[in-house]
């Protein structure tokens, strides 16, 4: 056992994929994301995709500047409309896609998702969440704030070489990771604070 590995355990989290009602997609630059939930949609697990995303609150105009390389260097109106892109070429019909254009960080991506889901009427009793494999606690803990009464199963997708197996190998990978620790505690002071019953669900 290294002492790292609480890190790991706690940075790192993956469900078994189950039939839900909602494929969630977290905004950012990597498109593996998106090719990831249309794997899902092919598989019978949603009917339902909902990317989110405007752009990053650091940069106004969107690119696609991860991978899958063909959309590299593309310019997009937003990071839902980059996923949308992917998710149509993959052949998922564009009535099941319900796009988020708002958001500009992870909370919102959640926040904004939510007001979707309201004003489309939507009861989402079981969602899967297809993010980063180095996100998928920050991005669990936030659509769960979000969606407390949903069953919300991470099916992550590995992402810029971080991987559960060798972060801890590679400078920019270990950077990126202690990054999301620390994001985890000062990102949810004001969120426990206002709730401070609320016990957050692990499923």
């Amino acid at each position: 056992m290294h002492f790292f590995d609480p890190i790991t355990d706690f940075i790192f989290i993956e469900h078994e994929a189950e039939a839900a009602d909602v494929i969630f997609i977290p905004g950012g630059p990597c498109g593996e994301i998106a090719l990831h939930a249309a794997e899902l949609y092919h598989q019978g697990y949603a009917p339902l995709l909902i990317p989110s995303g405007k752009h990053s609150i650091l940069d106004p105009v969107y690119r696609g500047a991860q991978s899958p390389e063909k959309y590299r260097g593309r310019e997009f109106p937003t990071e839902a409309d980059f996923f949308s892109t992917i998710l149509l070429d993959q052949d998922v019909p564009s009535s099941c896609i319900r796009p988020e254009r708002q958001a500009t960080f992870t909370y919102e991506n959640a926040i904004y998702t939510r007001k979707l889901t309201d004003a489309l009427g939507l009861t989402i009793r079981t969602a899967i969440l297809s993010c980063q494999a180095y996100h998928a606690r920050r991005a669990l803990l936030y659509y769960q704030a979000l969606f407390p009464d949903t069953k919300i199963l991470v099916s992550p997708t590995v992402t810029q070489g971080i991987r559960k197996e060798d972060w801890f190998l590679k400078p920019e990978s270990i950077d990126a990771i202690l990054m999301e620790v620390e994001h985890c505690g000062s990102q949810f002071h004001e969120i426990i604070k206002k709730y401070p019953d609320y016990a957050i669900p692990v499923h």
